[in-house]
């Protein structure tokens, strides 16, 4: 009974191995299913539906004010008001200015639809007041409780995807430091990035911006920035100073594929075209003396009758 008794306490610290081991699979497990989900819903998000304001790197609802030589690559208009000045010096190309016309109308009221759709969207996680300062973000919807600073350099990675699509919700301001950055990468494309702001939004001075902003009352672009995206304003003014803006545009992309993984099982040999190959019969002689050929050599072959000698002579005469 001793020796069992050893035993028994020799097998608990096992037991309780395996219990900790298995407890330590299902925690891996929770974590493997929580970014699983995460990424499959970064990857579900719809584009924002932007219509006939798509075509619009700036488009405002009281003025469009300029100073310097900003160049906007796309349309440029406002709506209802009807002041635009700055252009001259700046410069609109690959695009028309319009002002009141029925152009900006229908893309102010596109506006509004895309703003509201953005706005409404369920986020799939919420951000601080501040992001950035070196931060990589993969695609999702991304709320902050209230204003949204972006600082330093701010990465949003795709993973790959060409059609992911990052949404940024900030209820009131949105701000950008002098300075920062939004980068793309892993195929992220600035046509499939929305900031919805609930007030105003300011971009600090020579900052690198990407995406569209969709303001409810009035963006303003400072000194030396460059947008790939779009200024979009609901019911204020944009104004710019000495800024380069292109407005982007997408069309579907398919997803580059990942590589075949490594630890999967062995690939099979393709099959061969043409048919099996067999062993090849032994040849056959050709030639004169075809057939089985004779032994040779002493011994061999039929005996020929004898050759009668001396008396076996026969007698003639």
């Amino acid at each position: 009974m001793t020796i069992t008794s050893r035993k028994v306490e020799r097998r608990r610290p096992r037991y309780a191995w395996l219990a900790g081991g298995s407890a330590v699979v299902a925690g891996s497990v929770a974590v493997v299913v929580v970014v699983v989900a995460a990424q499959s819903a970064g990857a579900a998000t719809a584009p924002v539906g932007l219509g006939t304001a798509g075509s619009f790197a700036v488009l405002a609802g009281t003025t469009v004010t300029n100073t310097g030589p900003s160049t906007v690559s796309g349309d440029l208009g406002v709506s209802p008001g009807t002041a635009v000045t700055g252009f001259p010096p700046g410069i609109v190309s690959n695009g028309t200015i319009h002002s009141a016309d029925g152009v900006a109308n229908g893309a102010q009221s596109d506006l509004t639809t895309a703003y509201n759709d953005a706005a409404g969207r369920s986020p799939t996680a919420n951000v601080p007041a501040f992001i950035g300062a070196g931060q990589t973000l993969a695609p999702g919807v991304y709320k902050a409780s209230s204003s949204l600073d972006v600082g330093g350099s701010l990465t949003l990675d795709a993973g790959g995807d060409p059609n992911a699509v990052f949404i940024f919700q900030a209820p009131s301001t949105l701000v950008t430091d002098s300075a920062s950055s939004v980068t793309l990468t892993g195929g992220a494309r600035a046509c499939n990035v929305f900031w919805q702001v609930g007030s105003s939004a300011t971009l600090g001075t020579n900052s690198s911006f990407s995406g569209t902003v969709l303001a409810l009352t009035s963006i303003s672009v400072q000194t030396g920035d460059t947008i790939a995206g779009r200024a979009l304003a609901r019911n204020g003014a944009v104004t710019l100073d000495d800024d380069t803006i292109t407005a982007s545009s997408c069309s579907i992309t398919p997803p580059t594929s990942p590589p075949p993984s490594s630890s999967g099982p062995p690939t099979s040999p393709p099959p061969t075209t043409g048919p099996p190959t067999r062993t090849p019969p032994p040849p056959t002689p050709t030639g004169p003396g075809t057939g089985p050929v004779p032994p040779t050599g002493p011994g061999t072959g039929p005996v020929p009758p004898p050759v009668p000698t001396g008396s076996n002579l026969p007698v003639t005469g």
